[in-house]
């Protein structure tokens, strides 16, 4: 079997894996929450919110796809198998049924502050051993902070 090999010395390897594997599933997940919304927001703002949730979507299955490739590339083989999303995954999420548009916008806005939060440390975990996987992780943070900044304002003053 061919074995892509590492540019990485072995401690930043590891570090540099557990960033970009633990990146991935918050990714894969956060996708999986998004369309689970999708399919089920009800209420005055169902429209801009279902649209608004594909946003998310997309954008965490291209970066998923740019992190586990990011991966491959040092030779570090990423997991995307649904048996390890689901062993890994603990990012909130929501309630099964039907949901109401504000109840949508506090989870996906509580699970991008929690994924933001989480890739805020690896930025700083890979500040040394890996400055290129740090500026993925930098602009893939900039994008999740968007798309929560987004769902903040929808559930934000009313009458003002």
């Amino acid at each position: 079997m061919t074995v892509v090999r590492s540019p990485l010395p072995e401690p930043a390897r590891q570090v540099t894996h557990d960033a970009l594997q633990g990146t991935l599933v918050d990714l894969l997940g956060l996708s999986l929450i998004g369309k689970q919304a999708h399919w089920n927001v009800v209420g005055p703002r169902f429209r801009s919110i279902h649209l608004q949730l594909d946003e998310v979507v997309a954008a965490a299955r291209s970066y998923a796809d740019t992190v586990a490739e990011r991966a491959a590339a040092l030779g570090l083989p990423p997991d995307g198998r649904p048996e390890t999303i689901a062993s890994a995954f603990t990012l909130p999420g929501p309630k099964d049924g039907w949901l109401r548009d504000e109840e949508v916008v506090r989870v996906v806005a509580e699970a991008l502050g929690t994924a933001i939060g989480r890739l805020r440390e690896r930025i700083t975990a890979t500040a040394e051993p890996d400055p290129v996987t740090q500026d993925l992780l930098i602009g893939l943070t900039a994008e999740l902070e968007k798309q929560r900044w987004m769902f903040e304002a929808e559930n934000g003053p009313r009458g003002h």
